[in-house]
């Protein structure tokens, strides 16, 4: 019941992202129906069956990805101190997330079964003509235990991965203190007029600690330097990143053969859902989300090489801090990305027309390209909100606000500039075994 309360008195834009969460459960719900539906119509062609229902894991990872991240960005879920007092720790707190995650989810289910009974004509009234009867098996009964299994596969996933993701150890560990008799920010040791989460907030040890920040002077302003005064460490997922690519591209290119060295009659083989290939491009895109939060600190550094000035090094630095809150979720937009262009272009180059898709198929794409962006809006606004503290002080200091929405443009040129090529070049060496 407090769950539910929490929910509902949430702000707007926690509501939308609900609603998104809910959204993305109803069409991945959806095409599981739908595979399911294939299976019941078509007895005997189950070796099509599970292949369509092994391609419903793309929509349904990247239904819990969106998930997670808008559990992560919920400010109901991280702990403070008055709800600490009446008993919400993080545990608590925890389960609450999960809950208003799976109600999410379970609304959006709801939502799929009502859609495909409704197109089934087992609801009253007629239904409208469409081209999915051969996947809505009509006139013939739905089991009623295996509906409602492949419909809590969605909140159960994301519910899974939430709790994961949210476990209090993480919280105990972001929340504990920096230092001895530092307090949380902006709490009882904390220096007056210091922001929450920038460098020397806590105590005055704290301040000497880090020293104070010095002006760097441009042609746009004057700000503080305290961006170059300590580096960021870099993430260390390049290196696995790029093996796990690697080790997908080379299962795409063995599975795209025939025993006998032939290549496969594609894209034919690659509609039927060939399961090499649906492998090898999962680890592609695996690898390219462990690369992606080191690849967002290499645009960083990039910023920053060769005699900054201020607008380089505040853009820089901004990635740099960034990089590990929206580093994922950048590079599971570079894969979604790689494997539509893969995909249109064997296409093209199949039948010398543009890609032409079903209803089912294009659902699953604006699925998955859908859950990709707004998982990456949802990471940036929270990444907003943590430099909030930072950005006001430097207008303080008579910063203009044009600087400010300089470097956010420089920073997101320097990402395109960095990961366009770098896609592009993985969608080529994906499509290429797959190519005559």
């Amino acid at each position: 019941m407090l769950a539910l309360r929490l929910a509902r008195r949430a702000h707007v834009l926690v509501q939308v992202r609900r609603l998104l969460v809910a959204a993305a459960s109803a069409g991945t719900g959806f095409l599981l129906l739908c595979a399911f539906g294939y299976a019941l119509a078509h007895p005997g062609a189950s070796p099509g069956a599970a292949l369509r229902l092994a391609w419903c894991a793309v929509p349904l990872a990247a239904t819990v990805h969106l998930a997670v991240a808008v559990a992560r960005a919920d400010p109901a879920t991280r702990p403070r101190p008055g709800l600490s007092a009446v008993g919400l720790g993080p545990g608590r707190l925890m389960v609450f997330s999960v809950l208003t995650t799976a109600l999410s989810c379970a609304l959006g289910s709801a939502a799929a079964l009502l859609l495909f009974l409704h197109l089934r004509g087992d609801l009253p009234g007629t239904p409208p003509r469409n081209s999915l009867a051969d996947a809505l098996a009509a006139g013939l009964p739905l089991p009623l235990p295996a509906t409602v299994t492949l419909l809590a596969v969605v909140p159960l996933a994301a519910s899974v991965a939430g709790a994961l993701s949210l476990r209090p150890r993480e919280d105990a560990r972001r929340d504990a203190p920096t230092g001895p008799g530092a307090g949380p920010a902006g709490g009882p040791g904390a220096e007056p007029g210091a922001e929450p989460g920038t460098p020397g907030a806590g105590t005055a040890a704290g301040n000497r600690r880090v020293g104070k920040p010095r002006a760097a002077t441009g042609r746009q302003g004057t700000l503080p330097a305290d961006t170059g005064t300590h580096a960021v460490p870099a993430p260390s997922g390049l290196p696995w990143g790029i093996a796990v690519v690697a080790a997908g591209l080379t299962t795409e290119t063995y599975a795209a053969r025939d025993p006998r060295g032939a290549r496969l009659d594609l894209p034919g083989d690659l509609v039927a859902g060939t399961a090499g290939v649906l492998a090898g491009w999962a680890l592609t895109a695996l690898g390219l989300a462990l690369a992606g939060p080191a690849l967002t600190h290499l645009c960083g550094r990039l910023l920053q090489a060769a005699r900054p000035g201020v607008l380089r090094l505040l853009s820089g630095r901004g990635l740099q801090e960034e990089a590990g809150r929206i580093g994922r979720p950048l590079g599971v937009v570079c894969a979604v990305a790689s494997g539509a262009y893969a995909i249109a272009r064997v296409y093209a180059e199949a039948h010398d027309a543009p890609p032409a898709f079903g209803p089912l198929s294009v659902l699953g794409a604006l699925v998955v390209a859908g859950c990709a962006l707004a998982t990456l809006l949802t990471a940036a606004v929270e990444a907003r909100g943590d430099r909030a503290g930072t950005t006001a002080a430097l207008l303080r200091i008579g910063a203009p606000a044009t600087l400010l929405r300089s470097a956010a443009l420089l920073r997101a040129g320097a990402l395109v500039l960095v990961l366009a090529p770098l896609t592009w070049l993985v969608a080529e060496l994906a499509a290429l075994p797959l190519l005559r």
